[in-house]
């Protein structure tokens, strides 16, 4: 097969179910060319994630929607999780390409129409669309990276992936604060254009992808599983809404009761239908025989549970306890950002060098477990120093064990499944973010409320700590927050901004109280990845070809 510009083109169809030979090799050159494309698709999705996520108070404000934000979060989450695992079938049957620049198209319209919405429900539909593009765009850009390198390249190359996301993370916040604090910006809410920007960048995108993205593809002949995404959707759905809702809904509520067993049904339907599906599954289930896979998909659940649930609490502790404002304390985690595109970036090149990696991935699970117990010691009057080695460790251990159980469920996988086996460790360790998030938030309010009421009341026995708290600045905030029953109201905390410090400190205290205790759950399952990592993970070298 002869290779011209950045890659090889397209190979003739070969025998259906057979393994496809291994397609040439590309110089440096030709896969940092085909990789500029990739990120430039993924940077699209990740930077809205983050610009999103900074600006939804104000976006669900002004939609008259503030009690149901949370299913523009939602929406997206469930309709990428989704399609993850269809992208990496529909490209091993019709190639990575098409596919990829199909999920940008449907991610580009999910943002024209956000950018146009009317209300919170409007937008959290249009936000669904989005993540329909948006769950292709991760797993196929890797699944792209295992076809053109070989097992000890990946490392070096996914490094580059993994510097978007952090690239984003830092101009994520910046970009969303600056569009969600100015009113009208062409003759439009401001909060609108962080939908409308992704239009010219996906336009960018797909020029770049036109003219690098050739990629070797050999077609595997498969039937589309039609009854697993459906059975999918009806498993995954319900469950990840009730952990999105359960929090507000309570999670033993017959909503949330019926939802589980929707859930439940749908998984047993779908485990089913792929059994007899056989090779066309969604998700074949032979590959769960393979047991570097079974491993990886495992520790990317694990992992993801520690991971989404620490990056979701971090900000809270950052604002609450340290009163930053969302866009500082996005800046303040720039230790995180560092750590990951540094330790990404030589693990990468040192797995490329020698082909071990499991050094690398236990490595990288002790320093999230570690991160993990400094952020279990924070106090409110923790030193941001204090708080950015945990970060550093955070970030550490993240670029060091990410990449490498990617590179660990790839390591023993034949060409044909790559796309469905790379997709499905997305799909894994999405589950495994959704999982976290949910419980940690849970953990946090179910001890945050108790535990602030307690102290409030000790405090309030204190007749100095009486007196002011009934000053009118003072009284006038806590309106709303104190209830009858002795309990607190923790739906919104903007109150603190304007509460005498004194008067704030049992809340303040509350809130850092609910945070140890998340973050020393999330030290126990960084802990137990580790076992499986340290005891379970065979050191194997990876094959050069």
């Amino acid at each position: 097969m002869s290779t011209s510009g950045a890659g090889a083109r397209d190979t003739a169809e070969g025998p259906g179910g057979e393994e496809p030979d291994a397609p040439p090799r590309l110089t440096h050159r030709q896969i940092v060319t085909v990789l500029s494309g990739l990120m430039l698709g993924m940077f699209l999705a990740a930077l809205d994630q983050m610009v999103v996520s900074s600006a939804l108070r104000t976006i669900a404000d002004d939609l008259q929607g503030l009690t149901a934000q949370a299913w523009v979060t939602t929406a997206y989450l469930v309709a990428g999780t989704i399609a993850t695992p269809l992208y990496g079938k529909l490209s091993d049957i019709y190639g990575r390409r098409p596919v990829y620049l199909w999920a940008i198209a449907l991610f580009t319209a999910g943002s024209l129409l956000c950018g146009l919405a009317g209300s919170i429900h409007q937008l959290a539909a249009f936000r669904a669309v989005q993540g329909l593009g948006g769950g292709g765009l991760m797993s196929l850009a890797m699944t792209i990276i295992a076809d053109i390198t070989s097992p000890r390249e990946r490392g070096r190359y996914q490094g580059y992936i993994t510097a978007v996301f952090a690239g984003s993370s830092v101009v994520g916040p910046l970009l969303g604060g600056a569009f969600a604090q100015r009113a009208t910006l062409f003759g439009l809410d401001g909060w609108r254009w962080i939908f409308l920007v992704n239009v010219p960048l996906a336009a960018l995108a797909v020029i770049v992808i036109l003219r690098v993205l050739r990629v070797p593809h050999q077609p595997v002949k498969h039937r589309l599983d039609y009854g697993g995404a459906i059975a999918l959707a009806v498993g995954i759905v319900p469950l990840l809404v009730v952990a999105e809702q359960g929090r507000g809904w309570g999670w033993s509520s017959p909503r949330a009761l019926i939802l589980y067993a929707v859930g439940l049904a749908g998984l047993i339907a779908f485990v089913l239908v792929e059994r007899r599906m056989g090779d066309a599954a969604l998700l074949p289930l032979r590959l769960l025989g393979v047991k570097a896979f079974r491993l990886g998909v495992v520790l990317h659940f694990v992992v993801g549970i520690g991971m989404f649930g620490a990056m979701t609490v971090i900000p809270l502790y950052l604002q609450l306890a340290q009163g930053m404002s969302p866009i500082a304390a996005g800046l303040a985690t720039l230790p995180t950002v560092v750590a990951n595109v540094t330790v990404t970036l030589v693990v990468g090149r040192l797995i490329s060098r020698t082909g071990r990696f499991k050094v690398h991935l236990v490595a990288g699970v002790g320093s999230l477990a570690a991160a993990m117990a400094v952020f279990a010691t924070l106090r409110v009057d923790s030193p941001l120093w204090y708080v950015s080695v945990g970060m550093l460790l955070l970030g550490a251990g993240l670029g060091a064990a990410m990449q490498t159980i990617t590179i660990l469920a790839q390591s023993e996988i034949p060409r044909r499944d790559m796309g469905a086996a790379t997709a499905s460790v997305n799909f894994f360790r999405s589950n495994g973010g959704t999982v976290g998030t949910a419980a940690f938030l849970s953990i946090f309010f179910s001890v945050a409320g108790p535990g602030i009421a307690e102290r409030l009341a000790t405090a309030l026995r204190e007749p100095s700590f009486r007196r002011l708290a009934e000053e009118p600045a003072n009284a006038a905030a806590l309106e709303g927050v104190l209830r009858s029953n002795g309990s607190v109201n923790l739906e919104d905390s903007a109150f603190l901004r304007t509460l005498d410090s004194r008067v704030a400190m049992p809340f303040m205290e509350g809130y850092v109280s609910a945070l140890q205790a998340v973050f020393v759950t999330g030290a126990v399952v960084s802990l137990i990845a580790l076992v499986i990592a340290a005891w379970r993970v065979p050191d194997t070298e990876l094959s050069a070809d």
